[in-house]
């Protein structure tokens, strides 16, 4: 019955095709026989030449046929580049003009895909009425996503047929009168090509046009998906009138076309070697999701600081003020360990969003995926947290509503107004986490918040002190340190002077609270410490990832997980003691173990995983029982290859029904 029904569907819309063809058809007839019969019978407007034809007859012919169809092709580029400047509006136009490769980038696509389209067709009209349209609509759902995401159209977006839907749903959609007046233009073009140029080249003609053109577009594909070539060639760096760590922004700064296709090598997440999907579900379907007890509901504050490390650690560093006093009382409080990070000085949104999701390898997120925050959703948990930067810093704007936030407070909808609109440090954040803490309550909901610092972030001054005078951090043991160097170094140090006296008023604010809550406290990366490193080779600080000592100083940072007396006694646990070297995807299965939760399945499995593998690295390599090696057990290697497959299916099969 459902296949009878597929059958009638096709056929019902292959008569619609064929209505609406014979229409066309007729009208351009229609319109062909009122243009005078000398003027239909110039060679020019013919589809072919006498064979007896002169060369100068061929010669404007082909001209005729083919420089308007170009001319026409390039004019839709152009003006598709107007609606890539977005609210930028003419100086960011204006600047694309100013690099050629960039023009060369954003128009060379559009001519070749055209002559790949006339070689195929055989009819400019209709060649230019699809380029047109893929370029031009492309253009317009980019400007609408960017008005109203402030999200590009990437590749990745193609397949997102439900978001598509739910976007325009909730959005208000009205286009411009430029709009309008692109649209018709190109059907304007389209009917005076349709008119006017009929030219039909011979098959032979065709082919060797196909090939020529497909040719030309290899160098542009290798150009195209070059990510150093992207982001920090001079030849593509338009950055002068946005903000380079912004990745909308930078793609507004390069048109279009170009930055589209550029997202396509990023829109493929491939499957792990040896994938099997039954397998994913087989593995699963021996774990049950798990709720948490309602007496066993604790709120649940995470908090990832920017750059944060203990550098007391490195005996090179001989420091004049105990910087770190206040967090070491907190981590003999708590359980604390090493969490072992798959970046260096940058790259924030690797480490934090491990920790919601518990991937160890992340993926671009353009739709609902399976996250923790969608799990606390799910128990009965007000989900929210804070950012007290710009919200489209890593487009968590929407990134994070994707993982299950409820609710996201930055500077545009929220700390703006504590700061006059920029953004604001840990003074301003710690008691905003507390004073939404306390706004929770009226919910009578239990708490999950996940907020990212920004204070710390480098890169730090090498002239001017910031939190202090020369010498109040720092003893330059033989002046090992270059003025400038102990300058940074010191910026940096100063930075987390002032996080750490703040953190003690936070978790003191936190010791008198008479409700059950648990705090989850981490660095996401090593800090910046001068060009090159300059600061830790000054210092001496190993930082050669093949050796044990240099891999764990150059990823590792901190974690802690801390919980005050009524969330100890609400699960009957002591939060205390060393905990394990872990990757940030197991994060939260180390605080659900001293939650004593057993949580969704897939923790359960991880959690299983991370009892052999307790690091699962990017480069390849893996930490077990404290120590690095890339060379497995069978046994290992089964496992890795596990998790491998179900991280992969949970990250493809997003299974929350609302």
């Amino acid at each position: 019955m459902e296949n009878n029904e597929k059958t009638t569907e096709t056929q019902s819309g292959g008569k619609r095709l064929s209505i609406w063809k014979s229409k066309i058809q007729a009208s351009l007839q229609a319109i062909e026989q009122k243009i005078p019969p000398k003027l239909r019978q110039f060679y020019l407007f013919q589809r072919q030449l006498e064979p007896e034809a002169s060369g100068r007859k061929q010669l404007l012919f082909w001209l005729w046929n083919t420089l308007p169809y170009l001319g026409a092709t390039t004019g839709l580029r152009v003006l598709s580049l107007w609606f890539a400047a977005s609210e930028y509006g003419r100086p960011m136009y204006e600047s694309y003009f100013e690099l050629p490769a960039l023009i060369w980038l954003n128009l060379g696509p559009v001519l070749l895909l055209g002559l790949l389209l006339y070689a195929a067709l055989g009819r400019q009209w209709l060649a230019f009425l699809l380029n047109g349209s893929l370029v031009l609509v492309g253009s317009l759902i980019n400007w609408f996503k960017l008005a109203l995401r402030n999200d590009p159209f990437l590749a990745a977006d193609v397949t997102l047929v439900r978001e598509a839907q739910n976007m325009a749903g909730k959005y208000e959609i009205a286009l411009t009168a430029d709009m309008w007046a692109a649209l018709a233009a190109l059907a304007a073009v389209t009917l005076l090509l349709a008119l006017g140029m009929q030219a039909r080249p011979c098959a032979r003609a065709r082919l060797a046009l196909f090939g020529a053109a497909l040719t030309a577009l290899l160098p542009l594909r290798r150009l195209w998906s070059d990510e150093d070539f992207y982001l920090y060639d001079l030849a593509t760096d338009n950055s002068e009138l946005i903000t380079p760590w912004a990745s909308a922004q930078v793609y507004v700064s390069k048109g279009f076309v170009y930055p589209f296709l550029h997202s396509v090598s990023q829109a493929a997440d491939k499957a792990p070697a040896g994938y099997d999907k039954q397998r994913a579900q087989q593995i699963l379907a021996q774990y049950e999701d798990a709720d948490i007890p309602e007496d066993k509901k604790v709120n649940v504050i995470g908090i990832m600081l920017e750059a944060y490390n203990d550098f007391s650690r490195f005996p090179q560093v001989k420091l004049n003020l105990d910087v770190y006093e206040e967090y070491h009382k907190l981590e003999q409080e708590g359980v604390s360990g090493n969490l072992v990070t798959n970046i260096f000085a940058g790259g924030t949104i690797d480490t934090e969003r491990c920790f919601l999701t518990g991937f160890s390898q992340l993926q671009d997120f353009r739709q609902d995926t399976n996250a923790y925050p969608w799990y606390f959703r799910d128990q009965g948990y007000r989900v929210e947290g804070s950012h007290p930067c710009f919200q489209w810093f890593y487009n968590r704007e929407n990134v994070n509503r994707y993982l299950g936030f409820e609710d996201y407070y930055f500077v545009e909808n929220y700390y703006g107004e504590f700061t006059d609109g920029d953004i604001a440090m840990d003074e301003v954040l710690l008691p905003e986490i507390i004073d939404l803490y306390e706004q929770n309550k009226k919910t009578g909901k239990p708490y999950f918040s996940f907020n990212v610092s920004y204070q710390g972030h480098g890169p730090y001054d090498s002239q001017k002190y910031w939190w202090s005078y020369k010498g109040d951090f720092i003893h330059n043991e033989n002046g090992r340190l270059s003025a400038e160097e102990q300058c940074i170094l010191e910026n940096y140090l100063g930075s987390l002077w002032s996080t750490n006296r703040h953190l003690k008023e936070f978790f003191d604010y936190f010791r008198q609270e008479e409700e059950p809550v648990v705090i989850v406290l981490f660095g996401d990366h090593n800090p910046w410490l001068g060009d090159d490193n300059s600061v830790y080779k000054a210092l001496g600080i190993d930082l050669d990832p093949s050796s044990k000592r240099g891999f764990f100083n150059y990823y590792s940072t901190r974690y802690l997980i801390w919980a005050n007396d009524a969330a100890k006694q609400t699960l009957g646990r002591d939060f205390s003691g060393q905990g394990p070297d872990i990757s940030p995807s197991f994060l939260m299965n180390q605080l659900f173990a001293e939650c004593g939760w057993k949580g969704p399945a897939y923790l359960q499995f991880t959690s299983q995983a991370m009892e052999v593998l307790q690091a699962l690295h990017t480069s390849g390599l893996y930490v077990i029982d404290g120590q690095v090696t890339d060379l497995l057990t069978p046994e290992q290697m089964d496992v890795a290859g596990d998790y491998r497959t179900v991280e992969y299916y949970q990250r493809k099969n997003f299974d929350r029904q609302d």
